[in-house]
């Protein structure tokens, strides 16, 4: 049985209106990058999660309770100081398999990719000592690697690194993107 707590309060905690400043540095390109992005996270109902479910046909036969796996619907309008505006809005969940060595690990689920315009099984690791949540991504070209860190129920500490996809087996080496960003929750 796996000790939840830690990890239902960290998404507990990520409810709700956030604001964002992030710089992005673009390693090929030599570019700096800063953005403004406004985040509306929401809890998701039981029939919008089954959704997420049968778009990634993902498999339910090892899943008990639904509402035991934290999902959002996440919508965000980022503004970056060129100009360029991105909007999003996706719904995701989180389905814990395994706790060892306190973390939790296990498959996050998107109905819409950030990189690529699909559903997406990607992997998570959640560390409860330090109430980080990573989160790797194997699009077609690049694996991005997504952290936040909970420093309080108001703060959030955001990394975002992008490697060029290796060969299979390979490490991870090749970094194109690496960004930073200052989450705050608004009231």
């Amino acid at each position: 049985m796996m000790n939840l707590e830690l990890f239902n309060y960290f998404f507990a905690c990520c409810v709700g209106k956030w604001e964002t400043e992030r710089t992005y540095h673009y390693l090929t390109t030599n570019e700096v990058e800063r953005s403004h992005t406004d985040f509306f996270v929401n809890p998701l109902t039981e029939a919008i999660k089954l959704k997420v479910i049968a778009d990634n046909q993902y498999n339910l036969q090892n899943l008990s309770n639904i509402n035991d796996y934290p999902g959002f619907n996440l919508e965000f309008h980022t503004i970056s100081d060129k100009g360029e505006q991105v909007s999003q809005n996706l719904n995701l969940m989180f389905v814990p398999k395994i706790e060892k060595d306190g973390y939790l690990e296990g498959d996050y689920l998107r109905d819409m990719a950030y990189q690529e315009a699909k559903p997406i099984v990607s992997h998570f690791c959640f560390n409860l000592n330090r109430k980080e949540l990573l989160m790797t991504t194997n699009y077609t070209r690049i694996v991005a690697v997504d952290s936040i860190t909970l420093i309080n129920p108001n703060l959030r500490i955001r990394k975002i690194i992008n490697y060029l996809k290796p060969e299979p087996e390979q490490p991870l080496e090749n970094v194109v993107l690496v960004g930073f960003g200052v989450e705050k929750k608004q009231p």
